[in-house]
């Protein structure tokens, strides 16, 4: 799971896949402001036929947080 979301991260936010890992902070390491998360919110919904609540996106810290929560959902 860990290696698709970081593929949907490199696609929807042109960020290079070395650069991710799964401790990683959204904001802090990947520099993804609130635009460019819920860019991101609406790229996951579609790649993983999954729905995210503002809430639960904004709850959203690390890498590994993501992949919980799509986990989660299906």
């Amino acid at each position: 799971m860990f290696e698709q979301v970081k593929d949907a991260l490199v696609e929807s936010l042109n960020i290079e896949g070395e650069d991710i890992k799964l401790e990683s902070n959204l904001k802090d390491d990947l520099g993804i402001d609130s635009l460019a998360a819920v860019e991101l919110s609406l790229d996951l919904e579609t790649e993983f036929d999954v729905e995210i609540s503002d809430e639960e996106l904004a709850a959203l810290v690390t890498v590994e947080d993501i992949v919980k929560l799509i986990e989660s959902k299906q």
